[in-house]
């Protein structure tokens, strides 16, 4: 009887598990297979699971009616910019908080904890008015500040959990020894929490790169705007299927690429970093 209730404890798990992995992988799969659809038979009846036939005419397409590699290339900088300044900045700000007493510090990081429940929507009409002053619209630098301050806070907040975890007496022996601040900072410090710097990087990565609400408002033609623009350009145009399906799935697909790329480029990274974080 025991060993039946853990057989069927195991079933139980393994379909959850099954379940699980078809509602996310479906969508990736769909949105696949739409893309290399042709787009005559992309509404077909019964849908086709399994098409025979592919086709690149999708994408073909989708590149001739948008700028293409302007997008790609604004979506890149944007990106990878945000994410390495968010980082970058992130990580002097959490050593001080972690490592520095000076007064007021419990205020200034509740006052930075308390920006990330902020929507950002509520930021972007004196952004707006501040960035057509400084000549900052239409700008990729100008989105690169205002995305980077957006994902500072978190940042912030996640670094300092790992710096505390690193033991201060290595720093105080370090220092003994000689070692000056810039010293402990980047050969001592910096070195041991990289995982946990190299995951953040990843993941504000990801946020930059689907961020939408910025570059629709700040950039106003191809030299700024961004992939997710494109997307909602290429999602306003109207066919005889409604929304033109064929040219979003082709889009989307190109915009997971990066992802996956900086994922599997970064996997041993992001693991040891948040194992790392499970484990205090």
């Amino acid at each position: 009887m025991h060993r039946d209730g853990l057989w069927t404890n195991a079933v139980m798990v393994y379909v959850f598990f099954c379940v699980y992995i078809f509602i996310t992988i479906f969508p990736f799969y769909w949105i696949f297979i739409s893309s290399v659809t042709p787009k005559h038979k992309l509404f077909s009846i019964p849908p086709l699971y399994f098409p025979s036939y592919f086709t690149t005419e999708n994408f073909l397409r989708m590149a001739g009616n948008i700028p293409f590699s302007s997008y790609l290339r604004n979506s890149l900088i944007f990106a990878l910019s945000s994410s390495a300044v968010s980082v970058f900045l992130s990580f002097f700000a959490a050593y001080a908080f972690a490592r520095i007493r000076f007064r007021g510090s419990n205020i200034l990081l509740l006052l930075f904890l308390l920006s990330i429940a902020l929507p950002p929507i509520t930021t972007v009409i004196p952004l707006y008015e501040l960035y057509g002053r400084v000549s900052l619209l239409n700008k990729i630098e100008g989105m690169v500040v205002a995305m980077s301050s957006l994902i500072t806070p978190f940042t912030i907040w996640i670094l300092i959990s790992f710096i505390k975890q690193v033991p201060a007496e290595i720093e105080e022996a370090a220092a003994i020894d000689g070692a000056g601040f810039l010293h402990i900072l980047f050969r001592i410090a910096f070195p041991l929490i990289l995982p946990a710097v190299g995951t953040m990087f990843v993941i504000n990565f990801i946020t930059g790169w689907n961020e939408l609400l910025y570059p629709l408002v700040f950039a106003v033609d191809a030299r700024s705007k961004t992939l997710t623009v494109g997307l909602t350009e290429v999602a306003l145009e109207s066919t005889a299927y409604g929304k033109p399906w064929d040219l979003m799935s082709a889009l989307s697909v190109v915009m997971i690429i990066p992802v996956i790329v900086l994922v599997i480029l970064f996997q041993r990274t992001i693991i040891e970093g948040l194992t790392r974080g499970a484990i205090k």
